[in-house]
């Protein structure tokens, strides 16, 4: 085991055309030692299948919290069918969506799973679909009294609340394709400058401290432990290297590379080790909502109308809108967010938009299986990529498979809610944390201290916060007299992503500034724009051409309807000005690159501006 320099950079691009690797830490004083510029190619598929369990993992963690909560406000009650089966239907979806979205969406490593963003407005349907034992009459204000007796619930109650918040699903599933198809981000990304991105990305990181706290309290000691054991593993002892098998191999007499162990597996091995030693300890406990009486299935396909088919309404209408709008807020914010991890140029229109209607695409899907919730790019596991300094394609279209795999066996699904709720909490707390960061360090590319930056960016987050807390907390919810637009106001309202976003885009565009001022060089509204100056030319073309489609489906864009050539790229574009096609398996990574080395001039030009 060898201790490398501490490198305070994340990743980069380098090589091929779509390899990325680690920043090679400064040259050691000891020769001997091997730096990441040497690590090529794709990792070995024994650490893919390591890295992608980690990101199933996270999305557990997502998925047993949106639908533990969702579950935990239907009162006295009980699914038709066995929430195993529920679980492995989201679990099938998002892996198809992952699948997808990697191949030729954005073309980031980004692991599709339910966000908070679906989840508020399912909670505000199905609250606002019980029955109320008192009503103030007037048109301004309704007590919510609830009727909580026996009479007012049962499994009906249940299986029609889900039916329609899957029909919500699919609204916004729906709407997000047609936003992607017609180009929508492509035409909105240009305009959202570091000012707009950074309080989004403080929100994000900041909007699940709830339900991090809610898990978490459960026993505190497990998820201190999970969350030191993360700290230690990713920070402390994310610089030892272990002579473990090569990366690569160039050749047969090539030498075996060291590899940062405890970093890259950083979230699997805490995990296990806590889960193991609850279950020494006797607490893996199945929450009751998503336990099943009866045994749940080895082999199960996933079909739609299955149970029953999505219930559309008004209401269902009213909250698949705010779902969409808010996903689609969260969706860019990863995007950008990705990107800058992995050291890349901002996604380009043509990503955004096809990224997002692939989304939409995985939402419908999700809804017409019976899943209450969507699917959209998980900032949970982009944190996750930044925690560990490393992200590839091949890892997340393995994700993507083992999700797939957990859709097709509900018991196996099931398996996953025996991890205890503090350690999938822990895992949150600390993924999230690397968001925050990740927002607070975007600051540094606008002049913060500029009056006008500092309004912008306080009063977005602090509104973004404030609303959801006062509606969470009023006694009276506010009502129009149309039940519909009481949801969708509601649901867009205590949106904390969806209210940072919009916040500061209206400030951002509407209040004067200089474009040194917001952080834009050159026209462009990237938060490299200053990094990407000093990138050598070869390179910045390089890295653009992670966003360019896979070959097939590349040589299909000419016969593409011109109103969908927003997903296409533009002739101009750097990954087309080098003619010639990329190979298939050139697409495959994101990670440890190409042998080529890292130009010294990109690397420091990078550190000069931190």
């Amino acid at each position: 085991m060898s201790r490398s320099p501490f490198n305070p950079n994340q990743l980069r691009s380098v090589g091929s055309q779509d390899a990325l690797a680690p920043l090679p830490p400064p040259a050691p004083q000891n020769p001997s030692t091997h730096s990441w510029d040497r690590l090529c190619g794709s990792p070995a598929w024994g650490l893919s299948c390591l890295l992608a369990l980690q990101h199933v993992l996270v999305m557990a963690s997502l998925l047993c919290v949106s639908h533990l909560l969702l579950l935990c406000s239907l009162s006295p009650g009980g699914l038709s069918y066995s929430p195993s089966q529920l679980l492995a239907s989201s679990f099938f979806s998002c892996g198809v969506s992952t699948i997808l979205q990697t191949w030729m969406g954005s073309r980031l490593p980004l692991v599709q799973a339910p966000s908070l963003e679906f989840l508020i407005p399912a909670l505000v349907l199905t609250s606002q679909k019980l029955p109320l034992a008192i009503q103030t009459p007037g048109n301004s204000s309704l007590m919510m009294h609830l009727c909580r007796g026996p009479s007012c619930h049962g499994q009906r109650h249940w299986n029609t609340s889900l039916q329609e918040v899957s029909g919500a699903v699919v609204v916004s599933g729906l709407l997000q394709g047609t936003m992607g198809l017609l180009g929508s981000p492509g035409r909105v990304f240009p305009h959202c400058g570091p000012l707009v991105l950074a309080p989004s990305l403080v929100v994000a990181g900041l909007s699940a401290h709830r339900e991090v706290a809610q898990f978490c309290s459960a026993h505190w000691g497990l998820a201190l432990l999970v969350v030191l054991l993360m700290v230690v593993c990713s920070q402390h002892l994310g610089s030892c290297q272990f002579h473990v098998c090569p990366w690569r191999r160039a050749s047969a007499s090539s030498t075996h590379t060291p590899l940062p162990a405890f970093r890259l597996l950083s979230v699997l091995i805490p995990v296990a080790c806590v889960w193991i030693v609850s279950a020494f300890l006797g607490f893996s406990v199945i929450p009751q909502e998503l336990s099943a009486p009866t045994k749940a299935p080895w082999i199960w396909l996933p079909h739609p109308g299955e149970w029953n088919w999505p219930l559309l309404t008004p209401r269902a209408l009213a909250a698949g809108i705010s779902m969409a709008l808010a996903a689609s807020t969260s969706s860019l914010g990863c995007y950008a967010l990705c990107g800058r991890l992995l050291h890349l140029p901002p996604p380009p229109p043509h990503a955004c938009s096809r990224g997002l209607s692939l989304e939409g695409l995985g939402s419908v899907l999700a809804g017409l299986l019976g899943s209450p919730m969507g699917t959209a790019s998980s900032f949970p596991n982009v944190g996750k990529v930044g925690l560990i300094q490393a992200g590839s394609q091949q890892v997340a279209h393995l994700a993507g498979l083992l999700c797939m795999g957990l859709g097709l066996s509900p018991r196996l699904a099931q398996l996953l809610t025996t991890i205890p709720l503090p350690v999938l909490g822990g895992v949150l707390g600390v993924t999230q944390a690397v968001v925050l960061s990740a927002g607070f360090s975007s600051f540094y590319v606008a002049d913060i201290d500029s009056g006008r930056n500092i309004f912008i960016v306080g009063f977005s987050i602090f509104m973004a916060l404030l609303l959801p807390r006062w509606f969470r907390e009023a006694p009276v919810l506010f009502s129009t007299g149309w039940s519909p637009l009481d949801v969708l106001l509601h649901s867009l309202l205590t949106q904390p992503i969806f209210l940072a976003g919009l916040s500061g885009f209206l400030l951002e565009n509407t209040i004067p500034g200089t474009q040194l001022e917001r952080g834009l060089g050159q026209g462009l509204p990237s938060l490299f724009t200053a990094q990407e100056a000093r990138m050598p030319q070869k390179p910045r073309e390089k890295a653009a051409q992670v966003y360019r489609l896979p070959f097939p489906i590349q040589n299909l864009c000419p016969c593409i309807p011109q109103p969908l050539r927003c997903l296409c790229p533009l002739p101009e574009d750097p990954g087309d000005e080098e003619g010639g096609s990329s190979e298939p398996e050139e697409m495959a990574d994101l990670l440890p690159g190409s042998g080529e080395p890292c130009p010294e001039s990109s690397r420091e030009g990078f550190r000069s501006q931190k």
